[in-house]
């Protein structure tokens, strides 16, 4: 088999491996502790090969934000489309968070993370909010498609749970939080559609 090192490949490559070195080190250690010789090392690139991709350490923060995101919305999609009721497809999101929690690598939210440590008005924040708006917009959607009578109230309830089972499970090391807050969500599901 022949292996294609051609320039074209090369930058992509390279992209792969500075987003993945930023993934391990940002969501272990924080966007602020790391600093970007120590990814670049990770990554086996030169300085510049950063900055031609990703501009600054900012976008690259940026880039595994965004990356991070993606990979959330293919599992919740994956798992909603496998849900058989619209009640089941609500109740999904928190399988997939109870998976997420209990991955050994977990550290708590990505995105509460990177918020904690970036100021009001950054693009980071930015990021942060536009992950959160996109829970929020599954959630309203989810629950009306479930028939609630006022998806917005029903849907920042669920957030709360959601985000109270990410730090219930980093800074009290609590396993079953994501199951504790479906069982929460499945009766505030149940007294909204009236079963």
């Amino acid at each position: 088999m022949i292996t294609d090192t051609s320039a074209a490949h090369r930058p992509v490559q390279a992209r792969e491996r500075l987003l993945e070195a930023a993934d391990e080190l940002f969501y272990d250690e924080g966007i602020h502790v790391v600093g970007i010789d120590r990814i670049i090392e990770k990554a086996g690139v030169a300085k510049a090969t950063l900055y031609s991709t990703f501009g600054n350490k900012e976008g690259l923060i940026l880039a595994y934000l965004q990356a991070r995101l993606e990979r959330r919305q293919t599992r919740i999609s994956a798992a909603i489309a496998k849900a058989k009721t619209p009640r089941d497809r609500v109740l999904a999101v928190f399988d997939v968070l109870s998976a997420y929690i209990n991955d050994p690598r977990f550290h708590g939210c990505a995105d509460i993370n990177a918020s904690a440590e970036s100021e009001s008005g950054s693009a980071v924040e930015a990021a942060v909010q536009t992950s959160r708006r996109w829970r929020r917009s599954l959630f309203v959607d989810l629950v009306r498609d479930a028939g609630a009578k006022d998806p917005e109230v029903l849907a920042g309830q669920l957030e709360l749970l959601y985000d109270g089972a990410m730090v219930a499970a980093r800074v009290d090391g609590s396993a079953d939080a994501a199951k504790v807050a479906k069982a929460t969500a499945t009766a505030l599901l149940d007294t909204a559609l009236g079963q």
